[in-house]
């Protein structure tokens, strides 16, 4: 009975101050509001990111023997024998981790060489179908077409790597790498198309070619040197990582990697907008909490004779600043429940289709070994918005104990001396 007396002394005392309490409330709201906003557009940009990224390096999961990361030389590829296990348990893999796409990839740094000039190449070797389904250069198609079952003796090129050496669809060059037998050896191909990512590195460096053709060229029948893996969200890397090493565990000759540990300066790129995100976010809710703590310690400051007579009337010191903490803390519920309703309520139905920022952003940009995409469409994480709450409920809960602390230490014959 004496604790629903107290909720209801915190609740009269929000009322009696309503203009004071719905203007704290309203800047809580709004400030909520642009954390969720933020933090679902800071959260799709970052998926689209690390996906146009992972598409264009080795996938979400990488599957390499062990030593290929550090080295990337073809001695460290995963035999033949040992890549059927790797298939295998790939596809017995439960639908649950979110498999988009997976393809194997055998490649080797050598030299493509035209009558014009002679350039360093990234040589991949691919399956042209499931290359086509995991590959971001499939979709960046300029000239001609890209390789199909069937093709022997065709290569997909950047478009700069095409002007340096005066390529065209249906010219002839060759491409030279170092085989596993030590010997170096040059293969004749021809340009079947010509792709543009906008990441001048792959522009003017990455050869596809059938992964057939690879393995005769290379002496490396049946071999990869990764197979990568596409999941729906980058989300799902780390289950997906540990149920793959599991599955593999009898296989001594392969590592698998997740997309943070086989390309470590897109993880320090993520990272590190993370960080300025975060900071951002701590200035919000730094601002929500100095929001409370104004409300509530005027309040208190306000009220002195109140709480004097109260405590006269047989309230306690620290009954009293349960009344003032009650305040806070409801307050603070209140505009957290509507403030992140009215953010995600507003971010998806205004910009569910992607906040279109072109006209800051060219249209073809990179970074970190990415294209970057002009539209961001927001991505709501439960976790992120669980975190937000808790944030809030702490923030909430802090910000009341000074005041609360106050109340509870003031002398009721000096509280009632004061005009209210």
């Amino acid at each position: 009975m004496r604790a629903w007396i107290l909720i209801r002394l915190a609740v009269r005392g929000l009322g009696r101050n309503a203009r004071r309490s719905a203007l704290t409330a309203a800047a809580m709201v709004i400030g909520l509001a642009l954390l969720v906003f933020s933090r679902a557009l800071s959260d799709g940009g970052h998926e689209q990111w690390i996906d146009s990224a992972v598409r264009m390096s080795s996938g979400h999961v990488a599957v390499q023997a062990p030593g290929y990361l550090e080295t990337g030389k073809l001695e460290h590829r995963i035999e033949a024998a040992t890549l059927a296990g790797v298939v295998d348990a790939i596809q017995s893999m439960p639908a649950d981790p979110g498999v988009h796409a997976w393809a194997p990839r055998l490649t080797v740094d050598g030299l493509a060489s035209s009558a014009a000039s002679a350039l360093p190449v990234l040589v991949q070797g691919v399956d042209p179908v499931r290359e086509a389904r995991f590959s971001l250069v499939t979709e960046r198609l300029v000239e001609g077409r890209y390789l199909e079952p069937g093709d022997r003796l065709h290569a997909f090129i950047g478009i700069e790597l095409a002007r340096r050496l005066e390529l065209e669809v249906g010219n002839r060059f060759v491409l030279t790498a170092q085989t596993a037998s030590g010997e170096i050896e040059g293969q004749l191909v021809r340009v079947a198309g010509v792709f543009r990512t906008a990441v001048l590195e792959l522009d003017e460096g990455l050869v596809h070619i059938p992964l057939e053709t690879a393995r005769q060229w290379l002496g490396t029948p049946g071999a990869a040197t990764t197979v990568a893996v596409l999941l729906d969200s980058s989300l799902e890397t780390e289950s997906t990582t540990a149920s793959l090493r599991e599955a593999l565990e009898s296989e001594p000759g392969v590592r698998v990697l997740g997309w943070r540990e086989a390309s470590p300066d897109l993880d320090s790129a993520v990272r590190i907008d993370d960080y300025g995100d975060y900071l951002f976010h701590g200035i919000l809710f730094a601002i929500i909490a100095l929001a409370i703590l104004n409300a509530v310690m005027i309040s208190v400051l306000g009220r002195r004779r109140e709480f004097g007579i109260l405590q006269a009337m047989g309230l306690t010191g620290h009954e009293t600043g349960f009344v003032v903490f009650l305040e806070g803390l409801m307050l603070t519920a209140v505009s957290g429940v509507v403030g992140m309703v009215l953010g995600l309520v507003f971010t998806w139905a205004f910009f569910r289709d992607g906040l279109d920022f072109s006209a800051f952003i060219e249209s073809e940009m990179s970074f970190s070994g990415s294209v970057i995409d002009p539209v961001i469409v927001p991505l709501f994480h439960f976790r992120q918005i669980v975190v937000s709450v808790w944030s809030i409920a702490i923030v909430g809960t802090l910000a009341s104990l000074y005041p609360a602390l106050r109340a509870s230490r003031l002398d009721p014959a000096e509280a009632m001396k004061f005009e209210q």
